[in-house]
């Protein structure tokens, strides 16, 4: 930089002000790739009425009342499909446990008079578009099942901080359920200052974009 200023001491007038707008303009762009222009994610985000989606990766123990033989704990198929005794091939992926509840009772009364099952997810992953994704400058980047509530602090303590190269105010949250509107996130000011007023609740589907910092 203090090379670049002797140069322009060095440039008559007119040729001093076009180098120094393309100073100008260059630091501009650096300050855009780095972020921090999105408006401010809103502290709170979740809806009351939050129901978990099963996904491929899950893990559903399915128990149909006065039938233990039909019972079972059974994972969600890569395919989202599970099977049961007497049902083979069910669809769970994007429904709810009480969804899938009524699908097997359905199948079931083919084979087993008025049956009763109730569905307990018991291991959590999710579908892909609920899940949270952390890309960038995160100790362990990774994706992590949504659960009502989230919020970036807990997003960050799951992947284990930021790195020693990380610009975390300049952080971006892409909120998939607004159209992908980015905001900015002040995770340098939450994890390493403990400023609790940095914290904000995420949404399935957010992506946490956490930049390198440039000087």
């Amino acid at each position: 930089m203090r090379k670049y200023v002797s140069r322009l001491l060095g440039l008559g007038s007119m040729a001093r002000v076009v180098a120094a707008a393309a100073l100008a303009s260059s630091v501009v762009g650096c300050a855009g790739m780095r972020g921090g222009d999105h408006p401010a994610a809103p502290a709170k985000a979740s809806a009351p009425d939050y129901n978990y989606i099963v996904g491929p990766g899950d893990t559903l123990n399915i128990i149909v009342w006065r039938n233990p033989e039909l019972s079972q704990v059974v994972p969600v198929r890569p395919d989202g499909q599970v099977s049961t005794p007497l049902v083979d091939g069910l669809v769970a992926q994007g429904k709810t446990s009480a969804q899938i509840a009524r699908d097997v009772e359905k199948e079931l009364g083919k084979y087993v008079r008025d049956p009763v099952v109730t569905v307990i997810v018991t291991g959590f992953v999710g579908p892909y578009s609920e899940q949270i994704r952390v890309v960038g400058e995160a100790a362990k980047p990774q994706f992590l099942p949504y659960k009502q509530k989230m919020t970036v602090l807990d997003v960050m303590i799951a992947v284990g901080g930021l790195t020693d190269f990380a610009d975390g105010n300049s952080a971006t949250l892409v909120r998939a359920a607004e159209g992908n509107k980015r905001y900015t996130v002040r995770l340098n000011d939450l994890v390493k200052r403990g400023d609790i007023d940095a914290n904000v609740e995420v949404l399935p589907g957010d992506i946490l974009i956490i930049p390198q910092g440039w000087f």
